[in-house]
């Protein structure tokens, strides 16, 4: 089971390590973590993905409340929240290839930010599950390099 937490912590430094360190002495995995500033520059969100059983994420999720730099700690399944990432990518092109990988970024709701004569520079920002598929459907073409950032969420609008 995958579980978002969406975590308001003081903007200082040392919180970040205290997190992460909370996640490291109790073998809980980070899947994703994303941090930024929030409209109150004193004050920071954390999204961070963790996996594990209904035990492990209740867990975290109660040492997360007890840190003293932690604001507030919400919790949200992936199906009620609205998650995304951002995916740089350079791809190197030839005259044969060059088409499809126009059309597959065309397809696929990439955006191709920045070229050369012989490569893109391509965005995607999606869901991590389409930004994963775009991955494997451009590992073909030969992906030079990746730049990839966390899981950002919010909860769905509810009225």
């Amino acid at each position: 089971m995958k579980r978002i937490f969406s975590v308001l912590v003081e903007n200082r430094s040392g919180v970040l390590s205290k997190i992460s360190g909370l996640f490291a002495r109790r073998c809980y995995n980070i899947d994703s973590l994303v941090v930024g500033e929030t409209d109150d520059k004193a004050v920071s969100c954390m999204t961070i993905v963790s996996s594990g059983d209904e035990r492990i994420m209740q867990q975290i999720e109660k040492q997360l409340n007890k840190k003293l730099d932690v604001i507030k700690v919400r919790t949200f399944e992936e199906p009620e929240c609205i998650s995304k990432e951002l995916l740089m990518m350079r791809v190197k092109y030839n005259s044969t290839n060059r088409k499809d990988i126009i059309e597959n970024c065309a397809i696929l709701g990439a955006q191709i930010v920045d070229m050369s004569t012989s490569a893109f520079l391509i965005q995607v920002c999606d869901a991590p599950e389409k930004v994963d598929l775009f991955i494997r459907m451009m590992q073909p073409f030969g992906i030079s390099e990746v730049a990839r950032t966390g899981t950002l969420a919010l909860p769905k609008c509810v009225d």
